[in-house]
C-alpha cells in the first residue's frame, strides 16, 4: 500500500508540475502575412497616386512615400499628390503591422508624372545688375521698420548684388558705410510679381562664416495696410554661419510670430560648397518645405490664415542680428550664390 501510496504522489506531483508549466507558457504572438501593395497613377498627369495595401493579420499599415513623407492608415488605403515637375520615380515603401507590433514591409516603384505650368522664373542669364523688370531692392539699415538689429546696410550696388557667369551674386563685405560696418543686398519682386499658392524652387549655395544670415522669403502684398505679421511670412529658406548644415523653414502670423513662429528644420551636408533646391509647395490645403526634393516640414493651411493671398519674393544675406547671432571677426566677405528662381502654378 505505501508502494501505491508513494507512485500517486509522484504522479500527481508530475502533473501539478506540468500543468503549471503549460500555464507559464505566453501565447504566441501573431505577425502579418501575405501583404499586398497596389498602386494606381493618376492619367491627367496631375501626380496623384492611390495606393491600396492588404495583409492578413495587420491593424495599421505605414506609407513612406519615398521623399521624405510618411502617413499611417488603418486600412490600408490612401492617396498622395506628388508635385514635383516632370516624371519622377519614387520608391513607395509601405509596412504593415500587427496587433502585437510585429511587422512585414514591402517596396513598390511608381513612376509619376507632373504637368505643371512655370508662372515666373529668373534664371541668371544676363551678367550685369539683377533684371530691374523682376526685382527691386530694400535700401538701408532697417530702421525703418524692417530690420532686426543686423549689422548690414543694404545698398543696390554691382558689388552687393551682381549677375555672372549664370548665377546671382548676393554679397556681404565688411566696409563701413553708412554707419553700419557690413554691406549687403536685398532683393525683392514687390510691385513687380506676386501670387497666391504655387511651387517656388530655389537652387542656391550659402554662405559661410559665424554671423552669416541669406534668406529666401515671401512676404503678403498687403503688408503696406496689413502690418507684419498679419499680412503673413513665409521663409522657405533660412540659415545661421553659426549652425552649420541647419536649414529653417518657417510661417509667421499673428499669435505665431518671431521666436514664437511655426517651423522646422533639417541638417543638410555640404550647404555652403555646393547648391541645394530649395522648396516651397503652397496650397490652400498644407505648406510643404523641401531640400533638394526632400520634404522635412509640413504647415496645414487655413481659411483663417494669412497664407491665403498673394505674397512676394525675397532674396537677401543679413549680417548678425536678432537670428544671425554673434559675427566671426575674421569674416570679410562671402556670397549667397543663386542659380535660379522658379515658380510654378499648381
Amino acid at each position: 500500500m505505501k508502494h501505491v501510496t508513494g507512485i500517486m504522489m509522484a504522479l500527481l506531483v508530475a502533473l501539478s508540475s506540468c500543468g503549471k508549466s503549460n500555464d507559464n507558457t505566453p501565447p504566441e504572438k501573431v505577425a502579418p502575412l501575405n501583404l499586398v501593395v497596389n498602386a494606381t497613377v493618376s492619367t491627367d498627369s496631375s501626380g496623384t497616386v492611390i495606393f491600396t495595401a492588404t495583409a492578413d493579420h495587420a491593424v495599421s499599415y505605414d506609407y513612406d512615400f519615398g521623399n521624405g513623407y510618411i502617413r499611417t492608415t488603418a486600412n490600408g488605403s490612401t492617396s498622395y499628390t506628388y508635385n514635383t515637375p516632370g516624371t519622377n520615380n519614387y520608391s513607395v515603401q509601405v509596412t504593415a503591422k500587427s496587433a502585437d507590433g510585429l511587422t512585414i514591409a514591402k517596396s513598390v516603384s511608381v513612376a509619376v508624372p507632373v504637368s505643371t505650368a512655370l508662372l515666373w522664373s529668373d534664371e541668371f542669364n544676363q551678367d550685369g545688375a539683377p533684371d530691374p523688370k523682376k526685382w527691386g531692392y530694400d535700401i538701408g539699415n532697417g530702421d525703418n521698420g524692417w530690420g532686426n538689429a543686423e549689422a548690414q546696410y543694404y545698398t543696390d550696388r554691382l558689388q552687393n548684388a551682381q549677375v555672372s557667369n549664370g548665377t546671382l551674386k548676393i554679397n556681404a563685405q565688411k566696409e563701413s558705410y553708412n554707419g553700419k560696418d557690413y554691406t549687403s543686398a536685398r532683393l525683392l519682386t514687390k510691385g513687380k510679381f506676386d501670387f497666391t499658392y504655387g511651387r517656388v524652387e530655389v537652387s542656391a549655395k550659402l554662405p559661410a562664416g559665424g554671423g552669416t544670415w541669406p534668406a529666401i522669403w515671401m512676404l503678403g502684398s498687403n503688408i503696406a495696410t496689413a502690418g507684419w505679421p498679419a499680412c503673413g511670412e513665409i521663409d522657405i529658406m533660412e540659415h545661421k554661419g553659426n549652425e552649420p548644415q541647419k536649414i529653417y523653414g518657417t510661417v509667421h502670423h499673428p499669435d505665431h510670430a518671431g521666436g514664437n513662429a511655426d517651423g522646422g528644420t533639417t541638417m543638410v551636408a555640404n550647404e555652403t560648397g555646393a547648391f541645394h533646391k530649395y522648396t516651397l509647395d503652397w496650397s490652400p490645403k498644407q505648406l510643404r518645405w523641401y531640400v533638394d526634393d526632400k520634404l522635412y516640414f509640413t504647415f496645414n493651411n487655413a481659411a483663417g490664415l494669412p497664407f491665403n493671398h498673394n505674397f512676394f519674393i525675397l532674396l537677401n544675406f543679413a549680417m548678425g542680428g536678432n537670428f544671425g547671432g554673434a559675427i566671426d571677426p575674421a569674416f570679410t566677405k562671402g556670397t549667397m550664390e543663386v542659380d535660379y528662381v522658379r515658380v510654378y502654378k499648381n
